[in-house]
């Protein structure tokens, strides 16, 4: 299991990077067009650098669901490998058997 405060600091940056996607996204576009004059750039990159770090979500691991665990991260089933094992040893995940049978 790991640790409580790992585990509420990324649900913290998940809503941080939600709260904040569309002022990214706004800015990133203006950062991208190559029309865009040279002040409007580097407004926008100045506003970018001005965000919260934890609103990027670069930031952002991937975690068990279940444990909380970061690594041995499973995308499809959003767990790691462990209770991923544990689960469709119980019959617990549809459609999921043992190959060695």
């Amino acid at each position: 299991m790991a640790k409580k405060a790992m585990i509420e600091r990324n649900k913290k940056r998940e809503r941080m990077v939600a709260q904040y996607a569309a002022k990214r996204e706004e800015l990133k576009r203006i950062l991208n067009d190559p029309n865009t004059s040279d002040e409007e750039f580097y407004a926008a990159q100045h506003k970018l650098s001005k965000l919260p770090r934890n609103s990027s979500s670069v930031r952002l691991h991937n975690r068990c669901c279940i444990t909380g665990r970061p690594r041995a991260y499973l995308r499809k089933f959003r767990i790691s490998r462990i209770t991923f094992r544990e689960l469709a040893s119980n019959g617990k995940i549809p459609g999921v058997t043992k190959s060695s049978w």
